[in-house]
């Protein structure tokens, strides 16, 4: 996909409220959702009509929708991604707040680094990845620890920590596929029977992994017996209109809304979605639910969001726009320190060093490629 060149910073601010605010509330609108949708009919209503309006999109605009063997790795990876994640997410909502799962699903960044075999020595020989990795396990510990000394009864704190489980296993499954994804991408054109078969877009991708997710739930929610006693009449109106959210808003508006950021901006600026998500989902939960947003709940966050800022400190360390200032601190500094006669050959040093940057940049990104 080719960036777009000057975007308009208006768009730009309003897709990054959109990926802030809008996916960060999820975790309450499906709280909501199910008081009347059981898990999985929740899950087969909300990936069954998103992936077929946004595959109805895609065929609007005129992409490719079929590709065996693209269609064969979107469908593995949208069933560990949306299909095991998400239940993770929803099943664990019936017990614990949206605000912890939230949290929880912060922490998937843990994983990251515990799973991504091929980093392992660039990871484990980095300081600030390991106090990050070392600070994530005692923030999720903390929470686990919250729900153990709460006084409820017992029977709830059994529930509550089965959840917790639970939701770390769906965070392992959103990993385990993230990676596939990553180290199987193929972004090539492929020659069969000598014509090219383009890769399908990233956006048709995601509509048959919406599908595969929807499906799977679906089938998952007649096996469980969900859909024989589940009537949609006796879906309160609240209710439905939290489904809309979810269908529209987090699936189709804020992931679109992702990928053309993706296109526009730095991906680490973008990953920055993944500290607001959560203190969005915490001040939803302590306005609008009955669940109390507690102290240990708080320092949890504060230490998973830090682990997580750690994890990434050598992508942030290495991102452009920080590297820009860096050399604008260093070229100021020169200015204030030589002659006047030297500024303009320190100019030019200073732009030849950001065009050699900005070369071995483009250089890293076509060996990703």
């Amino acid at each position: 996909m080719m960036k777009e060149k000057n975007p308009n910073i208006t768009s730009i601010i309003l897709a990054y409220l959109v990926v802030y605010i809008v996916w960060g509330s999820t975790f309450f609108f499906i709280e909501i959702a199910l008081r009347s949708f059981p898990t999985f009919v929740l899950g087969s209503t909300r990936f069954i009509i998103a992936g077929s309006l946004l595959m109805v999109f895609c065929a609007l605009k005129g992409y490719k929708i079929f590709n065996k063997e693209d269609i064969k790795q979107a469908m593995f990876i949208g069933f560990l991604l949306l299909f095991i994640d998400m239940a993770a997410i929803i099943w664990s909502e019936q017990y614990i707040s949206s605000g912890i799962v939230s949290i929880l699903s912060a922490a998937t960044a843990i994983w990251f680094v515990v799973f991504d075999k091929p980093k392992w020595k660039e990871n484990f020989s980095s300081l600030p990845t390991v106090l990050g990795l070392i600070l994530g396990f005692a923030g999720v510990v903390l929470l686990f620890a919250e729900q153990v000394i709460s006084p409820s009864h017992e029977s709830d704190k059994s529930q509550k920590l089965t959840a917790m489980i639970v939701m770390i296993l769906g965070t392992i499954g959103w990993t385990i596929g993230s990676l596939i994804s990553k180290y199987s991408k193929n972004t090539k054109v492929e020659v069969k029977d000598g014509k090219k078969v383009e890769p399908l877009n990233v956006m048709v991708k995601t509509a048959w992994q919406m599908l595969t997710a929807g499906l799977a739930f679906t089938i998952t929610a007649l096996a469980t017996g969900e859909y024989s006693t589940f009537e949609f009449k006796n879906v309160l109106p609240a209710d439905w209109a939290a489904m809309l959210y979810l269908i529209l808003m987090g699936s189709i508006l804020a992931f679109s809304s992702y990928i053309w950021l993706l296109q526009v901006r730095p991906a680490t600026e973008v990953s920055t979605y993944a500290y607001i998500n959560p203190i969005v989902a915490l001040l939803l939960v302590h306005f609008f639910t009955n669940h109390g947003v507690t102290g240990l709940q708080i320092t949890g966050l504060i230490i998973v969001l830090l682990s997580v800022l750690l994890m990434n400190w050598n992508l942030y360390k290495n991102n452009r726009a920080i590297r820009v200032l860096r050399y604008r601190k260093k070229l100021k500094k020169l200015r204030n320190m030589a002659p006047k006669s030297s500024i303009p050959r320190i100019i030019e040093v200073a732009e030849f060093e950001n065009k050699q940057q900005e070369k071995r940049i483009q250089k890293e990104a076509k060996k990703n490629l």
